[in-house]
């Protein structure tokens, strides 16, 4: 387990940590090495935005992001929720723009 700096009056060895899993989809699996889960351990309170900082996807690339199969967005056409924080097993889905949909200018029916 890795240890993090802790802040004034933390007497914990350690700040507590979780572990996620991660799928990627449609143009987003080369960031996480295919579309098979990944398994990544973070910081307690750690967000979307860190799960997409660190397998380097760029945000613009983002188009969905479904958290344990919930669709995390606040409606079409709106950006990504990149505050949630994530608590312990949570599986976070990150996908890329699929063809015929609105990311690529389709009208999605």
């Amino acid at each position: 387990m890795e240890q993090l700096e802790r802040g004034i009056g933390d007497n914990r060895q350690t700040l507590p940590r979780i572990r996620v899993s991660e799928k990627a989809f449609n143009s987003l699996t080369a960031y996480l090495g295919g579309c098979g889960p990944v398994d990544a351990e973070f910081a307690a309170g750690a967000t979307v935005g860190d799960v997409v900082r660190r397998f380097g996807v760029p945000y613009e690339r983002v188009y969905l992001v479904l958290v344990n199969g919930r669709d995390i967005t606040s409606g079409l056409g709106c950006l990504v929720n990149l505050d949630r924080e994530l608590e312990e097993g949570d599986v976070v889905m990150l996908s890329g723009p699929a063809l015929y949909s609105r990311g690529y200018g389709a009208p999605v029916v």
